[in-house]
C-alpha cells in the first residue's frame, strides 16, 4: 500500500484533472447550443433548396444538371476529410480517418486518391501516408458560408477541369450530444435527378427553368459542403461534450475509491501507532 504522501498527491492530481475536464465540458456545452442552432437552422434550407432543384428538373428534358452531373470512369478521387483542430473528443475524429482509409484501401483500391483535410487532427494523421494535397485547418478559425464557399469552387473547378473523376465527402453528422454518425457523401458528379410525376401545380418560372437550373446547382453544391462542416463543428462539440462528462465522472469516482483507500490508510497508521505506544506502556511497567 502506497504511503499518505503518494495518496495524497494522486488525490490532488485527480482532483485537478476534474476541474480541467469539468470546465472543458462547460465551454463544450455552450459551444453546442450555437452551433446546434446554426445546422438547426441550415438544414431546412439545404433540403428545400434540393427539392426546388429536383422539382424543376423533373419537367426538363435531357441532361439539366449540365458539366456537374457528367459521369466518367473513375481514375481520380479526391476525399474531403472533415475533422476538429483539437482533440479530447473521444472516437470524434478516429470514426472520420477510419472511414476515409476504408475508401482509400477499399472502395477506390487501385485508383489515384487524394485527401483534402478540412482540420488538423484529420491531417496529422493522414500526412503521413502522403495521400494530403491541401490541409484548411485554418477554416475553423472563421466559420463563414465565404469561406467554405472558396472551397467548394475550388473543388467544382477541379472536377469540370477533370482533375478529380469523383468528390466524396467524410464528416461526423450531428444527431445529438451523444451520438454522431459518420457519413460519406458523394459530391460530385451529381447523383441522377429523381423524377417525380406528382407535381399538381403547373407554374410559370422567370427567367427560364434552364437558367435556374444552372444557378441553383452550384449554390445547392456549396451548402451541401458547407452544411457538412457545419454539422461536423456540432459534432464536435457534442462529443466533447460527452467525452468530458464521462472523464469527469470517472475522475470523481477514482477521488472517492483514493479518498477511502488514504482514510484506510491513515486509520491503519493510527492503529499501528495506538499499538506501539500501548506495547512500550506495558513493557514499562513489567
Amino acid at each position: 500500500m502506497a504511503n499518505l504522501k503518494e495518496i495524497r498527491n494522486r488525490i490532488n492530481s485527480v482532483s485537478s484533472t476534474m476541474q480541467i475536464t469539468s470546465a472543458m465540458k462547460m465551454v463544450s456545452a455552450a459551444k453546442l447550443k450555437k452551433a446546434q442552432d446554426a445546422i438547426t437552422a441550415m438544414r431546412p434550407y439545404a433540403e428545400k433548396l434540393t427539392e426546388l432543384i429536383q422539382n424543376i428538373s423533373s419537367t426538363l428534358e435531357g441532361d439539366a444538371a449540365g458539366e456537374f452531373a457528367e459521369q466518367r470512369e473513375v481514375n481520380k478521387v479526391l476525399v474531403v476529410l472533415i475533422t476538429s483542430n483539437r482533440g479530447l473528443c473521444g472516437a470524434f475524429n478516429a470514426n472520420a480517418i477510419k472511414a476515409t482509409r476504408n475508401l482509400i484501401d477499399v472502395t477506390y483500391a487501385g485508383k489515384q486518391v487524394e485527401v483534402l483535410t478540412i482540420g488538423k487532427k484529420g491531417h496529422d494523421i493522414l500526412s503521413k501516408a502522403e495521400v494530403v494535397f491541401e490541409n484548411r485547418s485554418d477554416l475553423f478559425d472563421a466559420l463563414t458560408f465565404a469561406n467554405v464557399e472558396v472551397i467548394a469552387q475550388k473543388i467544382m473547378d477541379a472536377f469540370v477541369n477533370e482533375s478529380y473523376d469523383k468528390v466524396e465527402i467524410v464528416y461526423n453528422q450531428f444527431k445529438n450530444a451523444g451520438t454522431q454518425i459518420v457519413q460519406v457523401e458523394q459530391f460530385l458528379p451529381l447523383k441522377p435527378i429523381e423524377q417525380t410525376s406528382n407535381a399538381s401545380v403547373d407554374y410559370i418560372y422567370e427567367p427560364s427553368k434552364e437558367e435556374i437550373i444552372r444557378n441553383l446547382i452550384p449554390a445547392s453544391l456549396k451548402t451541401q459542403m458547407f452544411k457538412a462542416v457545419l454539422d461536423s463543428n456540432a459534432a464536435e462539440h457534442g462529443a466533447r461534450m460527452t467525452a468530458m462528462h464521462k472523464a469527469t465522472d470517472n475522475a470523481t469516482e477514482l477521488r472517492d475509491q483514493l479518498k477511502l483507500t488514504y482514510n484506510k490508510a491513515r486509520q491503519a497508521a493510527i492503529t499501528n501507532e495506538i499499538l506501539e505506544i500501548v506495547g512500550g506502556a506495558e513493557a514499562l511497567n513489567n
